[in-house]
């Protein structure tokens, strides 16, 4: 019997192969995705840690934990107006305060201020006539700890006052001997002001950590915050050190554990909640 000679793939055949090559490239993707999100974290966690390192040579400097807003610094203070601006003064990084400027108005673009996993475009909301643009912020200093808006006193580092609601009030600073467990107290992470199931990320926050209550999500401000590190926060804490938290342990979570690492005097004050 003769046997005709087959020149080329049969249908079956080619679908097979395309079936193979579709999961090969999925599995690929899948990969490097992972690898992508990997570096990010490593990034991140990089930055934290050293804008941890600022933050110890400024207590080590001035034995106190720069004000979250100093209105006095143009009275001569030795202090910063804001925390952050504080911390670039002490040389992130090898960069001094006037190598940042040569950087531009874009300077925390290419700095350890900004975090890899957060997009510079930002966000819209509104219509194409009337509409806001937020940017998202990257890191926020523990500078209330757990305090609501109706709270006068702050238990976090940025000063012994919290701010009305109109406008920050007079504040002395935090010296280091208040803080009772630098080991276990938040220093500065990814700027999340969250609680209730919600979680603010926008420069409403003005670079803040903090877990208060009465939030609304703005957005998907809370989607986009579990978004970022796989549903988790870098945190430095007082002594240097570094950790990743899970959102749900900084802001939802009522034991002792989780709330204590919010206040430097080391008490959950769950009566905040």
């Amino acid at each position: 019997m003769r046997r005709d000679n087959r020149d080329g793939f049969t249908l079956v055949e080619l679908l097979v192969v395309i079936a193979i090559i579709g999961i090969l490239a999925a599995l690929l993707l899948s990969a490097i995705s992972k690898s992508r999100i990997k570096a990010q974290q490593v990034q991140c966690v990089n930055n934290v840690r050293q804008l941890g390192l600022a933050l110890q040579q400024f207590v080590a400097d001035y034995h106190v934990y720069p004000l979250n807003v100093n209105l006095h610094w143009s009275d001569g203070g030795e202090h910063a107006t804001r925390w952050a601006t504080a911390l670039q003064q002490e040389g992130l990084s090898g960069r001094d305060p006037w190598a940042l400027k040569r950087l531009g108005s874009n300077w925390w673009h290419t700095t350890v201020w900004h975090c890899p996993a957060v997009p510079l475009s930002g966000f819209t909301l509104g219509t194409s006539s009337s509409h806001t643009n937020y940017h998202i912020s990257n890191y926020g200093y523990n500078a209330y700890g757990l305090r609501r808006w109706e709270d006068p006193d702050s238990l976090g580092l940025g000063g012994h006052r919290g701010n009305t609601t109109t406008n920050y009030v007079d504040s002395s600073p935090v010296h280091e001997s208040e803080v009772v467990s630098p080991l276990e107290m938040m220093a500065i992470g990814d700027g999340f002001v969250g609680g209730s199931g919600v979680i603010l990320d926008t420069t409403e926050n003005h670079g803040r950590l903090q877990r208060t209550s009465g939030l609304q999500d703005l957005g998907g401000s809370t989607l986009r915050s579990y978004s970022r590190h796989q549903g988790k926060a870098n945190v430095v804490f007082c002594d240097g050190h570094v950790e990743s938290p899970k959102l749900q342990f900084l802001f939802e979570d009522m034991s002792d554990a989780a709330l204590v690492r919010w206040n430097r005097d080391h008490q959950p004050h769950r009566d905040r909640l």
